[in-house]
């Protein structure tokens, strides 16, 4: 197993993650940037519904993650046949999950948004419910494409993911020109542009995964509907303490957001770019952690516990370099990356500030908090990562959001300093665990 992990296997595994992770963030950042002619109401709605869609998709992304595990495991041991049955049971249950979310998001379009919001500006609610209604059709599609995605990288195929990311790209920044320049449509445009390039995204991969019949991810017969419980359960066994650890970290993360909304619409919009400006500086960093869910994941299913801490001793201290490197540039080139956006001279001064703190809580403790979780959760460590990260949610990011905010008058900006706090508290609590080495004890598959 070791040498199946050598630095040039790494490296191919890594290189297209890096540069899918930076096409993901791009199409994010297009859709700001490229709304934001339309107004500042407009980039504030199009920033409440992505923090939104982000809870409420969370479902399946954790099952793809949870299916990830279970297939690498597999590949890791060379079942072949159980690795290709239990892709088609997380196709199943990622789809099923998918379609139920995406019918309660377009029932309860706005009582969502003022759920987590409250009351804000007219235009802004207007502009989101829209959004919301028009991003929600695309679930499934999004969720049937997480599935897939995972699949190939379980296997160590990224560069087919790098691919359809990039076409992904193309077609949705082609598709905001057309609809918010050409049509006008403003928040709209940007919505159906997503749902476009989604659906484009499933059919394709899908359609690879199914003729892909000698693979050990194949999806050859999957129109046999048929649900093997064993193979679930395992997949639920990682993926339900993500998503319940990815759902407190959302609704957290939400309800520090809303302290913006009681700063008005300035603050919102710097808050808004801002974590555009910082989502390029986590985009090594996801990259890093699914390579380590990836690698981790088929050394355990091997039994091969040294090559799985070598292996993840290797990629925390390249992820650390990279995050460090990276926040250094958006330190020193912070005013002329704020400037790409159509902000007022308040906000910007605003955002500047935000980006500030970010750097330095990044380049000290995200590695550790949001790269490192990933190992745990492949050797089946999910319900500590779980109960570490809520523990770190609850008692630091969001208590000392609100105390720092409002109890000691510091302002919008005590969110990005909790925020910070987060990083290096639950950060700690994963270096702990994984150095201890409890995560050996535990198991995904036993069949």
């Amino acid at each position: 197993m070791t040498e199946r992990w050598n630095n040039r296997a790494l490296f191919s595994l890594l290189w297209p993650l890096m540069i899918e992770q930076v096409l993901a963030v791009t199409m994010g950042a297009a859709d700001t940037i490229m709304v934001s002619s339309v107004g500042e109401f407009a980039v504030s709605a199009v920033n409440i519904i992505d923090n939104i869609n982000n809870l409420l998709i969370i479902a399946f992304t954790a099952l793809s993650t949870g299916g990830a595990v279970v297939v690498s495991q597999y590949i890791g041991r060379r079942d072949h046949k159980n690795s290709t049955a239990a892709s088609r049971q997380l196709v199943y249950t990622v789809t099923l999950v998918s379609l139920v979310i995406t019918a309660l998001s377009l029932t309860l379009c706005r009582p969502i948004i003022r759920l987590f919001y409250g009351k804000i500006e007219n235009d802004v609610m207007n502009a989101a419910a829209l959004y919301f209604f028009i991003t929600a059709l695309s679930y499934p599609f999004l969720a049937l494409y997480n599935a897939n995605a995972a699949l190939f990288r379980a296997v160590g195929n990224s560069k087919v993911t790098m691919r359809i990311a990039l076409l992904v790209n193309v077609i949705n920044i082609g598709g905001n020109a057309y609809f918010i320049f050409v049509l006008k449509i403003g928040v709209a445009g940007a919505a159906v542009s997503t749902l476009t390039s989604r659906i484009i995204a499933a059919t394709i991969t899908s359609a690879m995964l199914v003729r892909g019949r000698s693979s050990p991810i194949s999806l050859a017969g999957f129109r046999e509907f048929r649900l093997i419980r064993p193979m679930i359960r395992n997949i639920l066994n990682v993926g339900i303490p993500s998503g319940l650890e990815s759902s407190m970290f959302q609704i957290g993360r939400l309800l520090t957001q809303r302290i913006f909304t009681s700063f008005g619409t300035t603050a919102i919009a710097a808050n808004a770019i801002a974590s555009v400006i910082n989502s390029f500086s986590f985009m090594p960093g996801m990259a890093y952690g699914m390579t380590l869910l990836t690698v981790v994941g088929q050394c355990v299913g091997a039994n091969d516990y040294a090559a799985a801490e070598k292996e993840t001793r290797k990629i925390m201290k390249l992820a650390y370099i990279t995050l460090f490197i990276i926040s250094a540039v958006i330190f020193i080139f912070m005013e002329p990356l704020i400037n790409l956006f159509n902000l007022s001279l308040d906000a910007h001064v605003l955002a500047k500030s935000f980006l500030r703190v970010h750097c330095i809580s990044m380049a000290i403790g995200w590695p550790m908090s949001f790269a490192l979780p990933n190992a745990l959760r492949a050797a089946g460590d999910a319900r500590y990562v779980m109960i570490a990260a809520t523990i770190s949610m609850w008692t630091v990011r969001v208590s000392a959001a609100y105390l720092l905010t409002f109890a000691f008058g510091v302002g919008p900006l005590g969110v990005w300093l909790a925020m910070g706090a987060d990083f290096i508290s639950r950060g700690s609590a994963y270096y702990l665990r994984w150095v201890r080495g409890k995560w050996r004890e535990k198991r995904v598959i036993t069949n």
